[in-house]
C-alpha cells in the first residue's frame, strides 16, 4: 500500500483521527501503563488540561510551572484537590524556574500553554530534556522560530504533538470521512478562520475574565495580560491553527501536499479603540494606544497540489462565534456557518441540504464510540480527544497525528502574513519544513 492509499483508508481506522507519517523515533522504546506528566503554564488554557487529565487514572500529575502563584498555580492545586489527587509540585519562582521542572526525572511529558512568545522556547527546552510535549496553538514571532524547534526534534528525537483541538471537533471528523472517502470529490478550495469577538478577553480589569473593563497588560486579568499587546505592535494572522489545522489535514498537507505561498492583507483597526471609548470614556489612557492589529485580517495559501486555501482573523469587532469552514470539491461543498451542503447527484441540484442527516451518517468511530467520555470535556468535547491522543500514543511510544513538522507550518503563517501585510500584500514563499519528507510514497 502506497502512502497515499495509506491516507485514504486510516483515517476510519485505528485510535486516531488523522493518519500519520513515519516520524522521528522517540526516546526509549518501551510502552508505558502510566505518564507521568507536569504542566507549563496552568492558566486558563493550562487549567483546562489539568482538570482533563485528572479525570484519567493512567496519568500522574507531578508539577505546575506558572510564575502566577496566587491565581494560576492556586486554581490548578483546587483542580487536584478536588479529584482526591495530591498536590503538584511547584515552580513559581519567576519566568524561568520551568526549566527546574524540566531537570526532574520522575516526568515523562509536559503540556505546554503559556502565551504565544514563550512555545517555541519552552518546548525547545524541554525536548532538550528528554520530555514528550503537548503544544499548544498560536502562531509564531518569526520564521527562525519555526525552523529552531524542527531542529531541536530531529536533533533529540524528542516528539512534539500540536494539540489542535478544532481538528476533534465532530462535524470536522465528520467532513473528513466525506473527504476521504470522496463524496466531494477532487478538493478545489477550502476555508477556515478565527472569527470570535474577544474584546472582552483581550480587554478586561482585572476582577472578571468577562468583565467590561479596558485594562491590558500589567493591569488585565488572565489573557488580557499578555495577548492585548500582540494587538498593539503586530498586523497579521495572529491565530492561525484553529481553522488552517483541519482544513490542511483533510487536503494531506506535509502528507503528499504542501502549503507553498500565501499573501494576506488587513483592514484598518478600530474595534479595540472603540470598545475602550465606549466602555472606559475618551479619556482613559487606553483609548490613546494606536492598534496595529487589522481588525479583519485576509489570507490566501496555494498548495502544491493546486488547492487554494482562505483564512480569516476577526476578534476585534461584535461578530458571533464562526470558524468559517468550507470544504469544496468538484462533487459538492460544505458551509460550516450554514450547516448545509451540495453533494451532486445525492442532494437536490442548484439548492442546499442540510447537513444534519450526513453528520450522522459520517459520524467519526471515536466519536460514536466516546461521546459520553468527551460530554463533559471543553469545547465540545474536542479537548478529550487531543488529550487522548497524545496520552495514549506516547504511552506507546506512537508518532503523533500532528507532529512538530505541522506544528512549524501552521505557525509560520503568523510572520509571514505580517510580512505580506508590511509589503502591501506581497506574496511570500511558505518553507518546506519537513525538507521533503511530505513527498513520501
Amino acid at each position: 500500500m502506497n502512502r497515499k492509499q495509506f491516507l485514504k483508508t486510516s483515517a476510519l481506522a485505528g485510535a486516531s483521527l488523522l493518519a500519520v507519517k513515519p516520524v522521528l523515533s522517540a526516546v526509549g522504546s518501551e510502552r508505558k501503563e502510566k505518564l507521568r506528566l507536569g504542566f507549563i503554564g496552568v492558566g486558563a488554557r493550562g487549567q483546562s488540561h489539568v482538570e482533563e487529565c485528572a479525570k484519567r487514572n493512567d496519568v500522574e500529575i507531578v508539577a505546575f510551572a506558572d510564575p502566577d502563584e496566587a491565581w494560576a498555580i492556586k486554581s490548578g492545586q483546587l483542580i487536584l484537590e478536588n479529584t482526591g489527587r495530591p498536590e503538584a509540585v511547584v515552580y513559581a519562582n519567576g519566568d524561568y524556574d520551568y526549566l527546574n521542572l524540566l531537570k526532574r526525572t520522575d516526568i515523562d511529558a509536559v503540556f505546554i500553554s503559556t502565551p504565544w512568545e514563550w512555545h517555541v522556547t519552552q518546548g525547545i527546552a524541554s525536548v532538550r530534556a528528554g520530555k514528550r510535549v503537548a503544544m499548544e496553538v498560536c502562531g509564531a514571532m518569526d520564521i527562525q522560530e519555526c525552523w529552531d524547534i524542527v531542529n531541536a526534534v530531529e536533533e533529540t528525537g524528542v516528539p512534539i504533538m500540536m494539540m489542535e483541538n478544532v481538528c476533534y471537533r465532530r462535524d470536522v471528523m465528520a467532513v473528513m470521512n466525506m473527504v476521504k472517502q470522496g463524496l466531494f470529490g477532487e478538493l478545489i478550495h477550502l476555508q477556515g478562520g478565527y472569527q470570535h469577538d474577544l474584546r472582552g478577553v483581550k480587554l478586561n480589569d482585572g476582577k472578571s475574565p468577562y468583565g467590561k473593563g479596558v485594562e491590558f497588560g500589567k493591569g488585565g486579568f488572565s489573557e488580557s495580560k499578555w495577548r492585548t499587546v500582540h494587538s498593539v505592535y503586530r498586523n497579521g494572522e495572529l491565530y492561525p491553527t484553529h481553522g488552517l489545522g483541519p482544513v490542511a489535514m483533510m487536503a494531506n498537507v506535509n502528507r503528499g501536499n504542501r502549503l507553498v505561498s500565501l499573501v494576506s492583507m488587513a483592514s484598518k483597526s478600530r474595534g479595540l479603540h472603540d470598545y475602550i471609548v465606549a466602555n472606559g470614556g475618551e479619556n482613559h489612557a487606553n483609548a490613546k494606544v494606536n492598534f496595529k492589529l487589522g481588525d479583519v485580517v485576509t489570507t490566501l495559501i496555494s498548495t502544491s497540489n493546486g488547492e487554494t486555501i482562505m483564512l480569516s482573523h476577526d476578534t476585534n469587532l461584535p461578530r458571533p462565534y464562526s470558524l468559517n469552514f468550507r470544504v469544496q470539491g468538484t462533487k459538492g461543498l460544505w458551509m460550516d456557518d450554514l450547516n448545509k451542503l451540495l453533494i451532486e447527484g445525492v442532494t437536490e441540484s442548484h439548492q442546499w441540504t442540510a447537513d444534519a442527516a450526513f453528520m450522522e451518517k459520517y459520524d467519526h468511530p471515536l466519536w460514536k464510540k466516546y461521546s459520553k467520555e468527551a460530554e463533559q470535556a471543553g469545547h465540545g468535547g474536542m479537548d478529550f480527544f487531543v488529550i487522548n491522543d497524545f496520552i495514549e500514543c506516547t504511552k506507546k511510544n506512537e508518532p503523533y497525528p500532528m507532529d512538530v513538522y505541522d506544528m512549524a507550518t501552521w505557525y509560520a503563517i503568523t510572520p509571514l502574513s505580517e510580512r505580506s501585510i508590511e509589503q502591501g500584500s506581497a506574496p511570500q514563499e511558505i518553507p518546506d519544513f519537513t525538507r521533503g519528507k511530505w513527498m513520501w510514497k
